[in-house]
Protein backbone atom coordinates (compact mmCIF):
# COMPACT_ATOMS: atom_id res chain seq x y z
CA UNK A 1 0.00 0.00 0.00
CA UNK A 2 1.32 3.25 -0.99
CA UNK A 3 2.57 5.30 1.90
CA UNK A 4 1.37 8.60 2.94
CA UNK A 5 2.26 10.85 5.88
CA UNK A 6 -1.24 12.11 7.31
CA UNK A 7 -2.44 13.19 10.00
CA UNK A 8 -6.24 12.17 11.74
CA UNK A 9 -6.20 16.13 13.63
CA UNK A 10 -6.52 14.76 17.13
CA UNK A 11 -5.40 17.28 19.62
CA UNK A 12 -4.63 17.07 23.30
CA UNK A 13 -7.63 18.75 24.12
CA UNK A 14 -9.47 15.70 22.73
CA UNK A 15 -10.93 14.31 25.90
CA UNK A 16 -13.76 11.47 24.47
CA UNK A 17 -12.95 7.70 24.49
CA UNK A 18 -12.49 6.51 20.92
CA UNK A 19 -12.33 2.97 20.26
CA UNK A 20 -9.26 2.07 18.32
CA UNK A 21 -11.58 0.52 15.62
CA UNK A 22 -13.01 4.08 14.81
CA UNK A 23 -9.31 5.51 14.87
CA UNK A 24 -8.79 2.66 11.82
CA UNK A 25 -11.83 3.04 9.55
CA UNK A 26 -10.80 7.31 9.63
CA UNK A 27 -7.64 6.17 9.30
CA UNK A 28 -8.50 4.49 5.88
CA UNK A 29 -10.83 7.14 4.98
CA UNK A 30 -8.55 9.26 4.79
CA UNK A 31 -5.91 7.29 3.17
CA UNK A 32 -8.59 6.61 0.10
CA UNK A 33 -9.52 10.23 -0.05
CA UNK A 34 -5.86 11.21 -0.66
CA UNK A 35 -5.33 8.59 -3.13
CA UNK A 36 -8.34 10.17 -5.12
CA UNK A 37 -7.39 13.22 -4.63
CA UNK A 38 -3.62 11.98 -5.83
CA UNK A 39 -5.11 9.91 -9.22
CA UNK A 40 -6.82 13.07 -9.87
CA UNK A 41 -4.01 14.83 -10.59
CA UNK A 42 -2.11 12.58 -12.18
CA UNK A 43 -1.53 13.15 -16.18
CA UNK A 44 -3.00 10.19 -18.12
CA UNK A 45 -1.27 7.77 -20.22
CA UNK A 46 -1.02 9.59 -23.69
CA UNK A 47 -0.19 13.24 -22.41
CA UNK A 48 3.33 13.27 -23.60
CA UNK A 49 2.87 11.33 -26.99
CA UNK A 50 2.46 12.76 -30.57
CA UNK A 51 2.19 9.53 -32.42
CA UNK A 52 -0.38 6.58 -30.93
CA UNK A 53 -1.15 2.98 -32.33
CA UNK A 54 -4.92 1.77 -32.06
CA UNK A 55 -5.82 -1.75 -31.97
CA UNK A 56 -8.87 -3.46 -31.75
CA UNK A 57 -10.67 -6.52 -31.56
CA UNK A 58 -13.83 -7.45 -31.04
CA UNK A 59 -13.99 -9.00 -27.72
CA UNK A 60 -10.76 -10.92 -25.55
CA UNK A 61 -11.33 -13.98 -27.05
CA UNK A 62 -10.87 -12.81 -30.79
CA UNK A 63 -7.85 -13.08 -32.77
CA UNK A 64 -8.41 -10.78 -35.71
CA UNK A 65 -8.34 -7.04 -35.03
CA UNK A 66 -7.87 -3.65 -36.99
CA UNK A 67 -4.84 -1.17 -36.38
CA UNK A 68 -5.27 2.58 -37.20
CA UNK A 69 -2.54 5.03 -37.00
CA UNK A 70 -2.59 8.44 -35.49
CA UNK A 71 -0.55 11.33 -35.00
CA UNK A 72 -1.00 15.06 -33.76
CA UNK A 73 0.92 17.98 -34.41
CA UNK A 74 1.26 19.16 -30.36
CA UNK A 75 -0.04 17.90 -27.30
CA UNK A 76 -3.04 19.66 -27.38
CA UNK A 77 -4.55 19.02 -30.58
CA UNK A 78 -6.78 16.51 -31.61
CA UNK A 79 -5.60 13.07 -33.27
CA UNK A 80 -5.47 12.91 -36.48
CA UNK A 81 -5.43 9.53 -38.40
CA UNK A 82 -2.27 8.44 -40.88
CA UNK A 83 -3.31 6.53 -43.63
CA UNK A 84 -6.26 3.37 -43.17
CA UNK A 85 -7.05 0.83 -40.84
CA UNK A 86 -5.33 -2.72 -41.81
CA UNK A 87 -5.87 -5.92 -40.46
CA UNK A 88 -4.04 -7.43 -37.93
CA UNK A 89 -3.87 -10.62 -35.55
CA UNK A 90 -3.05 -10.66 -32.02
CA UNK A 91 -2.82 -13.60 -29.75
CA UNK A 92 -3.91 -16.89 -30.44
CA UNK A 93 -6.07 -16.73 -27.43
CA UNK A 94 -7.11 -13.33 -28.09
CA UNK A 95 -6.13 -10.92 -25.16
CA UNK A 96 -5.57 -10.00 -21.64
CA UNK A 97 -4.69 -6.87 -19.65
CA UNK A 98 -0.73 -6.64 -19.13
CA UNK A 99 1.31 -4.77 -17.62
CA UNK A 100 2.13 -1.09 -19.14
CA UNK A 101 1.75 2.83 -18.84
CA UNK A 102 -2.06 2.50 -17.69
CA UNK A 103 -2.70 2.54 -14.25
CA UNK A 104 -5.19 -0.35 -13.47
CA UNK A 105 -8.66 0.69 -14.91
CA UNK A 106 -11.88 -1.40 -13.61
CA UNK A 107 -10.58 -4.87 -15.33
CA UNK A 108 -13.25 -6.54 -17.17
CA UNK A 109 -11.22 -9.11 -18.58
CA UNK A 110 -8.69 -11.63 -18.31
CA UNK A 111 -4.99 -10.66 -17.12
CA UNK A 112 -1.89 -11.93 -18.98
CA UNK A 113 0.45 -14.74 -17.68
CA UNK A 114 3.47 -15.98 -19.21
CA UNK A 115 2.94 -18.68 -21.82
CA UNK A 116 -0.69 -17.88 -22.08
CA UNK A 117 -0.25 -17.09 -25.56
CA UNK A 118 -2.73 -13.51 -24.87
CA UNK A 119 -1.65 -10.11 -26.42
CA UNK A 120 -1.21 -7.70 -23.44
CA UNK A 121 -4.35 -5.06 -23.42
CA UNK A 122 -3.55 -1.79 -22.36
CA UNK A 123 -1.48 1.09 -22.98
CA UNK A 124 2.27 0.45 -23.54
CA UNK A 125 5.77 2.96 -24.93
CA UNK A 126 7.10 1.37 -28.73
CA UNK A 127 10.76 1.90 -28.21
CA UNK A 128 12.95 0.33 -30.52
CA UNK A 129 12.84 -1.32 -34.08
CA UNK A 130 14.56 -4.03 -35.31
CA UNK A 131 15.13 -6.62 -38.07
CA UNK A 132 17.36 -8.46 -40.19
CA UNK A 133 19.02 -5.66 -42.36
CA UNK A 134 22.60 -4.01 -41.43
CA UNK A 135 22.18 -0.63 -39.28
CA UNK A 136 24.45 1.19 -41.55
CA UNK A 137 21.19 0.78 -43.81
CA UNK A 138 18.70 1.90 -41.16
CA UNK A 139 20.07 4.92 -40.50
CA UNK A 140 17.19 7.36 -41.64
CA UNK A 141 15.15 5.46 -39.05
CA UNK A 142 13.86 8.15 -35.86
CA UNK A 143 13.78 4.91 -33.90
CA UNK A 144 17.12 3.16 -31.99
CA UNK A 145 17.43 -0.02 -34.40
CA UNK A 146 19.04 -3.45 -33.20
CA UNK A 147 20.34 -5.24 -36.19
CA UNK A 148 19.48 -8.82 -35.20
CA UNK A 149 22.15 -11.61 -35.69
CA UNK A 150 22.73 -15.34 -35.36
CA UNK A 151 22.54 -16.03 -31.61
CA UNK A 152 20.22 -13.28 -30.09
CA UNK A 153 17.94 -14.59 -27.89
CA UNK A 154 14.84 -13.09 -26.31
CA UNK A 155 14.55 -15.24 -22.28
CA UNK A 156 11.35 -16.08 -21.48
CA UNK A 157 12.65 -18.18 -18.57
CA UNK A 158 10.98 -16.67 -15.72
CA UNK A 159 14.01 -17.69 -13.13
CA UNK A 160 16.52 -16.27 -15.51
CA UNK A 161 17.85 -12.87 -14.31
CA UNK A 162 17.82 -11.71 -18.23
CA UNK A 163 13.74 -12.56 -18.29
CA UNK A 164 12.49 -10.49 -21.39
CA UNK A 165 15.23 -9.16 -22.27
CA UNK A 166 16.97 -9.54 -25.78
CA UNK A 167 20.51 -10.46 -25.15
CA UNK A 168 23.37 -12.04 -27.36
CA UNK A 169 23.73 -15.51 -26.46
CA UNK A 170 27.07 -15.53 -28.32
CA UNK A 171 28.73 -12.54 -26.00
CA UNK A 172 27.65 -14.26 -22.60
CA UNK A 173 29.47 -16.69 -20.73
CA UNK A 174 26.98 -17.33 -18.46
CA UNK A 175 23.30 -18.87 -19.60
CA UNK A 176 20.96 -18.88 -16.53
CA UNK A 177 17.94 -19.50 -19.01
CA UNK A 178 15.99 -22.59 -20.54
CA UNK A 179 13.53 -21.06 -22.33
CA UNK A 180 14.10 -18.38 -25.06
CA UNK A 181 12.94 -17.07 -28.74
CA UNK A 182 15.48 -16.91 -31.18
CA UNK A 183 15.38 -13.97 -33.09
CA UNK A 184 16.94 -14.30 -36.00
CA UNK A 185 14.27 -16.58 -37.36
CA UNK A 186 14.60 -18.72 -40.15
CA UNK A 187 10.20 -17.65 -41.57
CA UNK A 188 11.65 -14.04 -41.45
CA UNK A 189 8.68 -12.78 -39.25
CA UNK A 190 11.12 -10.51 -37.29
CA UNK A 191 12.78 -9.09 -40.70
CA UNK A 192 10.91 -6.09 -39.29
CA UNK A 193 9.57 -5.55 -36.02
CA UNK A 194 9.29 -3.15 -33.66
CA UNK A 195 9.60 -3.64 -29.54
CA UNK A 196 6.38 -2.99 -27.48
CA UNK A 197 7.52 -1.96 -24.09
CA UNK A 198 5.47 -4.67 -21.98
CA UNK A 199 6.36 -5.75 -18.76
CA UNK A 200 8.86 -3.64 -18.18
CA UNK A 201 11.52 -1.51 -16.28
CA UNK A 202 11.09 -3.94 -13.79
CA UNK A 203 9.88 -7.00 -15.45
CA UNK A 204 7.98 -9.32 -13.05
CA UNK A 205 8.43 -12.71 -13.77
CA UNK A 206 5.68 -14.76 -14.94
CA UNK A 207 3.40 -11.86 -16.28
CA UNK A 208 4.46 -12.17 -19.72
CA UNK A 209 7.62 -11.17 -21.87
CA UNK A 210 8.82 -10.67 -25.41
CA UNK A 211 6.20 -8.72 -26.92
CA UNK A 212 6.49 -7.01 -30.63
CA UNK A 213 4.67 -5.95 -33.33
CA UNK A 214 5.81 -8.33 -36.50
CA UNK A 215 5.09 -9.52 -39.53
CA UNK A 216 2.60 -11.82 -39.94
CA UNK A 217 1.99 -15.52 -41.09
CA UNK A 218 -1.16 -14.73 -42.33
CA UNK A 219 -4.71 -12.78 -41.80
CA UNK A 220 -6.30 -16.29 -40.17
CA UNK A 221 -3.34 -17.11 -37.53
CA UNK A 222 -2.44 -15.77 -33.89
CA UNK A 223 0.21 -15.05 -32.58
CA UNK A 224 1.93 -16.35 -28.80
CA UNK A 225 1.30 -12.77 -27.98
CA UNK A 226 2.56 -10.42 -30.22
CA UNK A 227 0.70 -8.23 -32.44
CA UNK A 228 1.48 -8.82 -36.19
CA UNK A 229 0.15 -7.53 -39.92
CA UNK A 230 1.42 -7.52 -43.26
CA UNK A 231 5.45 -7.14 -44.18
CA UNK A 232 4.84 -3.62 -45.82
CA UNK A 233 2.73 -2.26 -43.27
CA UNK A 234 5.58 -2.92 -40.54
CA UNK A 235 8.24 -1.59 -42.56
CA UNK A 236 5.79 1.54 -43.15
CA UNK A 237 5.16 1.89 -39.34
CA UNK A 238 9.14 1.38 -39.11
CA UNK A 239 9.99 4.38 -41.03
CA UNK A 240 6.92 6.28 -39.81
CA UNK A 241 7.76 6.04 -35.95
CA UNK A 242 9.18 8.85 -34.31
CA UNK A 243 11.48 8.62 -30.76
CA UNK A 244 10.94 12.29 -30.05
CA UNK A 245 7.55 12.01 -30.80
CA UNK A 246 6.73 8.89 -27.75
CA UNK A 247 4.98 6.79 -29.71
CA UNK A 248 2.24 4.93 -27.96
CA UNK A 249 0.54 1.12 -28.34
CA UNK A 250 -3.13 1.21 -27.35
CA UNK A 251 -4.52 -2.15 -27.83
CA UNK A 252 -7.74 -3.39 -26.22
CA UNK A 253 -10.66 -4.78 -27.49
CA UNK A 254 -13.79 -2.68 -28.63
CA UNK A 255 -15.97 -2.61 -25.61
CA UNK A 256 -13.42 -1.91 -23.29
CA UNK A 257 -11.94 1.06 -25.48
CA UNK A 258 -14.89 2.54 -26.06
CA UNK A 259 -15.78 2.51 -22.28
CA UNK A 260 -12.18 3.95 -21.39
CA UNK A 261 -12.19 6.44 -24.19
CA UNK A 262 -13.45 9.47 -22.34
CA UNK A 263 -10.87 8.36 -19.61
CA UNK A 264 -7.79 8.24 -20.99
CA UNK A 265 -8.28 11.08 -24.67
CA UNK A 266 -8.00 8.36 -26.69
CA UNK A 267 -9.45 9.07 -29.98
CA UNK A 268 -12.53 8.08 -32.24
CA UNK A 269 -11.83 4.99 -33.68
CA UNK A 270 -13.16 4.52 -37.48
Amino acid sequence: MRQHSKTLGIGKEFSVPVPLSCLVITLIACLTALDEVQSQGDGKPLDESLQLVVVVTQNWEAVNGTLQRYERPNLTSAWRPVGSKIPVVVGRNGMGWGKGLHQNPSRSGPIKKEGDRKAPAGIFSLSQAFGYAPAESMQGLKLPYLELSQGMQCVDDTKSQHYNEIINANELTEHDWQSFEDMRRSDGLYRWGIVVDYNARPSIPGAGSCIFLHIWRGPSQGTSGCTAFEASQVEAMLHWLDRAAKPILVQFPTPDFIRLQRQWDLPDIP
